[in-house]
């Protein structure tokens, strides 16, 4: 798969194409849909196809400092888009510049003169341009005007309406097997093994990979879960490798903590070493609430019942 950062990066040659456009924050159910949808015509019309997605969120130009929470990190979307058979994706930074081009602005300088779109696919409830002045029905209108067809895509439902921001709720809420549900997978968090108080191997007897993550990721709330940790980037020999994990989100109650951390136990590996690996954490079922415990030994106690339930939810 390609991938394109700007306008600038779509080759001279590129000739027409199929075009898929949107945030695509998680690559959830709904997305994919419209993403097969798009690949599908492609090859009925034996052209490429290309995802358009936007960085930084929209939001965060139209109405500075309301970014939402990021379901996923560029690099993994991009994963999970090329996964679903998309020849190319363009990334357009999104400027106020670019905020106020018209509905027709923006289908001549995108989708026309650059990748010079024989078919569109967005979801039903798309708008774009200044102030969302174009919906599904203008971009059809447009269609004719420029030779190229334009095609709204039903909203997936499963009770609600499928979106980024129901998963964001269901997250702030710990339901990660809902969000999972409309995902079509676990929910993940990643980035970097950095060192902590080190409680976990001295003191608890269960060493822990603290996961130092990027600005705007989706944290679930609080508490402790079973799911799966990953070392995807290493100079260690762990690359690659995926364990059965116990999860814990919080302040660490117990010990008068205050800052939030993701730290991430292997079931019965107390010998890695992942500190300056680059991991991810999957997360499958929420196990309880965070907890502040009368003594260390009560914590670990817990901490004994939540490995063996983690361990019997994981198996397999």
């Amino acid at each position: 798969m390609q991938g394109w950062h700007g306008l600038d990066d779509v080759p001279g040659d590129w000739g027409r194409s199929v075009v898929t456009i949107g945030v695509f924050d998680g690559v959830h159910r709904g997305h994919q849909r419209m993403v097969r949808r798009a690949v599908a015509m492609a090859a009925e019309l034996g052209l490429p196809s290309v995802v358009i997605t936007f960085d930084p969120h929209p939001d965060e130009v139209v109405r500075p400092g309301t970014h939402p929470v990021r379901l996923t990190t560029p690099r993994h979307r991009a994963e999970l888009l090329a996964s679903l058979g998309v020849d190319a994706v363009c990334v357009l930074p999104f400027t106020l510049e670019f905020s106020r081009m018209t509905p027709d602005e923006f289908v001549q300088a995108v989708l026309v003169d650059r990748l010079h779109a024989a078919g569109v696919v967005v979801g039903e409830n798309f708008r774009f341009g200044h102030k969302a002045a174009g919906d599904v029905e203008t971009l059809r209108q447009l269609g004719e005007k420029y030779d190229f067809v334009a095609e709204g895509v039903p909203i997936v439902t499963d009770g609600d309406a499928i979106s980024s921001s129901l998963i964001r709720e269901m997250l702030t809420a710990g339901d990660v097997e809902g969000a999972a549900e409309v995902l079509g997978r676990p929910h993940r968090v990643e980035g970097v093994v950095v060192r902590g108080h080190q409680r976990g191997r001295a003191l608890l007897g269960f060493p822990t990979a603290n996961v130092e993550s990027p600005a705007y990721t989706a944290i679930p709330a609080d508490g402790v879960y079973a799911g799966w940790l990953e070392c995807v980037q290493s100079p260690s020999p762990y690359e690659g490798q995926r364990w059965p994990a116990a999860i814990s989100i919080g302040t660490n109650p117990t010990f008068e903590g205050v800052e939030r951390t993701v730290e991430a136990y292997a079931l019965d590996r107390d010998d890695l070493d992942l500190y300056g690996a680059h991991v991810v954490v999957d997360f499958g079922v929420r196990l309880r609430d965070t907890l502040k415990f009368d003594s260390v030994e009560a914590l670990i106690e817990q901490m004994r019942n939540d490995v063996d339930e983690a361990r019997r939810l994981t198996a397999g």
